[in-house]
């Protein structure tokens, strides 16, 4: 009689290596594999059956499998688990793999590998794993015993979630999956990074020393990763500041109704070092707040502005811009224990710090109304839909209680600035680059947030990379929403285009390979094929009811956004 996972679970029990790592993954709280299987994944495939409580997540195409472990992942805020096919199935996935890196998102990859004791015949669909997702990943292996499962996948949970998060990578062979083994998994072990810095003391003083409202504070992706919005509104009221959030954002991690947050900060060096012109100093919490795209000269950091930074991530620190003092910690813990010791250093200064904080929430909404006005007073353009106005009615039918997911390029600086929510988990964004993440990310989402709502933002050219996506939040009957902000352009493109005044497209108005039309492409009908419901917006007093009606209809849809170039 063969013995099953479930009844050995842990005790030694003769079992297949499939099982075994089915086993560890239930001890380390894995709901869902994310996949697109092979022959190589078959004997995992088949131990599922014993194991009902891990659900296999089908995604038709690796693209897409990664970005919905990575959207599952921030939203839960755990490492996501996914299972690729081969080389092919690695290759495929890579952009997405490496936009993970960047966001630091914490992911064990895994990919099946053809059978060790075949590859010297170099069969089909062999390749060399560790050395592809190498570069992608902070460490990669391949596994060469089905004992060697428990130390190397608690390993790829344990280095996946330590500063700085991100993928980790793991090859599993057929006949290590095949292979008898009676080893004991063991359990979980508890790790705490919840780790204090040091001189925080200095730090206290060095803050309280800046003359009030002379120091901005930048609360970077790693907040939302410490869950710590609140010890950084804390601080900020403390010393009367100004929160911006990262240039370049994975996600928002701070309450955007809150009276001292001023947005994202711009993503050329130039107009960053602008915006922070008028302080002496800044307080960056967390690492690559400051990333550009395009080159421009001089530094994102003006002359004469110090900075001090706290993150968790040692290599992080001083490494772009000198630095007085920065830390290194947690940033909720440390944070917590800087507080007491800050209000003591900035005793008697209160009142001050209080004006300059009224001021900077009067500025905030004064910025924000005439945002508000002007999309109000563009609705009815005969030329079409503004990026802005279709930002603004998005948000409003959104509401501040449901997660956005944004790869929508053309409008997502509209759509943050509209944002007004206290829940600082609402957005997220594509900090990696590289298109084809917001669908299945959203997916992902969905999931990570027990099947509750999500909107995902998408532009026309992004809906194209992994539209798959749509196929498996019909086949999970997710309830979101997918909404194509279509200028069926590369708009973003055009746009740094035209601001190179001495290219020819810039003179004369031609941009080669950055329109989608002739022939434009049906995404309602390409919603429908893959069990998606959809509708096409073309006016603007029509796209707060769309999305309001596809909210409210508890399974997915797509709503099509006709918007101008500008």
């Amino acid at each position: 009689m063969q013995i099953t996972s479930l009844e050995n679970a842990g005790n030694g029990g003769i079992r297949r290596g499939a099982a075994v790592l089915l086993e560890i993954l239930r001890s380390e709280g894995v709901e869902y594999i994310f996949g697109n299987p092979g022959t190589t994944e078959l004997p995992l495939m088949d131990a599922l059956l014993e194991v009902p409580d891990v659900q296999y997540i089908l995604g038709l195409q690796e693209a897409s499998v990664v970005a919905m472990a990575d959207g599952y992942a921030q939203a839960a805020r755990k490492p996501g688990f996914l299972n690729l096919h081969t080389a092919g199935g690695l290759g495929h996935g890579m952009g997405n793999l490496l936009n993970a890196s960047v966001s630091q998102t914490p992911l064990v990859v895994t990919a099946g590998q053809q059978d060790s004791r075949h590859t010297i015949s170099d069969p089909l669909l062999f390749g060399d794993l560790v050395q592809i997702a190498r570069p992608a990943v902070k460490w990669a292996q391949e596994v060469a015993h089905a004992d060697q499962l428990p130390v190397l996948m608690r390993r790829a949970f344990h280095d996946s979630m330590a500063a700085p998060s991100g993928p980790v990578f793991l090859s599993l062979p057929m006949d290590v999956m095949e292979e008898m083994s009676s080893v004991d998994i063991g359990a979980p072990s508890t790790i705490n990074r919840q780790a204090v810095a040091g001189g925080l003391d200095q730090l206290a003083t060095a803050l309280a020393a800046v003359r009030p409202g002379k120091l901005a504070i930048i609360a970077g992706d790693e907040v939302y990763w410490a869950d710590a919005a609140a010890e950084v509104a804390a601080t900020a009221e403390c010393l009367g500041a100004p929160v911006f959030g990262s240039s370049w954002p994975s996600r928002v991690p701070f309450p955007t109704a809150h009276p001292l947050w001023c947005g994202n900060l711009p993503t050329q060096a130039t107009a960053i070092a602008e915006k922070l012109a008028d302080y002496d100093a800044i307080f960056a919490l967390g690492g690559k707040s400051l990333i550009t795209i395009l080159y421009t000269e001089g530094p994102a950091v003006p002359p004469g502005c110090a900075v001090y930074q706290m993150s968790s991530d040692v290599k992080d620190l001083g490494r772009t811009f000198y630095t007085p003092l920065s830390v290194v910690g947690d940033i909720k813990a440390s944070l917590s224990a800087l507080l007491p010791q800050l209000h003591k250093a900035t005793e008697g200064h209160q009142a001050v710090y209080a004006k300059n904080a009224e001021t900077v929430a009067t500025h905030r909404r004064l910025l924000r109304a005439e945002a508000v006005q002007e999309a109000k007073s563009r609705q009815n353009e005969a030329a079409g839909i503004p990026p802005r106005v279709a930002a603004w009615e998005a948000v409003r039918a959104i509401g501040p209680d449901v997660a956005i997911v944004d790869e929508a390029i053309a409008t997502s600086s509209d759509v943050r600035l509209f944002l007004e929510s206290a829940w600082s988990s609402q957005y997220s964004f594509l900090r990696g680059g590289a298109l084809g993440w917001g669908m299945p990310a959203a997916v992902g989402a969905s999931l990570g947030l027990a099947r509750e709502r999500v909107v995902s933002l998408v532009g026309d050219g992004a809906a194209l990379y992994s539209p798959q996506a749509l196929w498996t939040a019909a086949h999970e009957k997710l309830p979101v929403t997918f909404v194509v902000m279509n200028n069926r352009e590369y708009n973003v493109l055009k746009n740094f285009m035209r601001q190179q005044k001495h290219y020819l497209s810039a003179k004369g108005g031609t941009f080669p390979a950055m329109d989608i039309v002739d022939p434009c492409i049906d995404y309602q009908a390409m919603a429908r094929s893959m069990g998606v419901p959809s509708c096409q917006v073309t006016r603007a007093a029509d796209i707060a009811p769309a999305i309001e009606a596809s909210l409210a209809s508890g399974g997915p849809s797509l709503v099509e956004i006709m918007i101008t170039a500008g």
